[in-house]
């Protein structure tokens, strides 16, 4: 079982930043593709950006140059930086590891921008 804590969520203006935490529990960290996701109210979950153990990413389109996927191994934490907010990334944001038989899901954090 992995525990995954997302953290950094908040309310921020249009065009500000947040840099939002997602921390595994266990040992496999390293082994396990991690992605952030993101559901808006009576949208449908959608991926954000995924980071594989071997570095490679890959971000929706609507935040390519805006939103950046990072981990660090060593801290079992992966990251995403997100710039130049807009109105519609508001959403819970969840961060997710997938292992070979499983993934396992954060519980989200609330990022809301408005002004």
């Amino acid at each position: 079982q992995v525990q995954l804590v997302e953290s950094g969520g908040g309310l921020v203006q249009p065009g500000g930043s947040l840099t939002l935490s997602c921390a595994a529990s266990g040992s496999l960290f390293s082994t396990y593709t991690m992605g952030w996701y993101r559901q808006a109210p009576g949208k449908q979950r959608e991926l954000v950006a995924r980071i594989t153990r071997g570095g490679t990413t890959n971000y929706a389109d609507s935040v390519k140059g805006r939103f950046t996927i990072s981990r660090d191994n060593p801290k079992n934490t992966v990251y995403l930086q997100m710039n130049g907010l807009k109105p519609e990334d508001t959403a819970v944001y969840c961060c997710n590891a997938e292992a070979i038989l499983y993934t396992y899901w954060g519980q989200g954090t609330q990022v809301t921008v408005s002004s």
